[in-house]
């Protein structure tokens, strides 16, 4: 077991290793096509997709942050300001996402970012004793409890997701 969870390091999983939070690594067979890298995690993992977050990176009046959204929907800027206390948030530039997290799209976890922003996790959560986000790369997810989530990301929690279907 030590072997394969060496060879799954991550960022992310050395964040929840050293903070001794309890854990479950999905990999899976991630298709370079696909443009919906959760909804991918989703079907390939047979996980209800309201179970699956995606972390987004955005730009709140000059300043980097995070949303962390259902995969079964989207979201939305205008709550996710709101959360941040800010008028406007659009999403960020991705190459700036990339810098600022150490991750590439479609792999950015909330957790083990190489700078920490400020993070809001979608209130829908909260409804679930574990969820899944991306585990810092294409084809790997992590399933942890909410409010694990919250703790080390310093999150706070708002309605920012829509249930609109891709």
């Amino acid at each position: 077991m030590a072997k394969k969870m060496a060879s799954q390091g991550t960022p992310a999983t050395a964040v929840l290793a050293a903070a001794g939070v309890p854990f479950v690594l999905h990999p899976y067979a991630h298709d370079p096509g696909t443009s919906s890298y959760g909804l991918e995690a989703a079907e390939v993992l047979g996980i209800e997709p309201e179970r699956v977050f995606k972390t987004l990176m955005v730009e709140a009046e000059g300043r980097l942050a995070v949303a962390i959204v259902p995969v079964s929907g989207n979201l939305d800027l205008k709550s996710v300001a709101a959360a941040l206390g800010v008028k406007k948030a659009g999403m960020a530039d991705p190459k700036a996402a990339e810098r600022r997290t150490g991750y590439v799209l479609g792999g950015i976890s909330p957790l083990g970012q190489r700078q920490s922003s400020p993070t809001v996790l979608d209130a829908s959560a909260l409804s679930f004793s574990a969820i899944l986000v991306s585990g810092g790369r294409r084809g790997l997810d992590l399933e942890l409890a909410p409010a694990d989530l919250i703790r080390l990301t310093q999150a706070v929690t708002a309605p920012i997701g829509t249930t609109d279907k891709h």
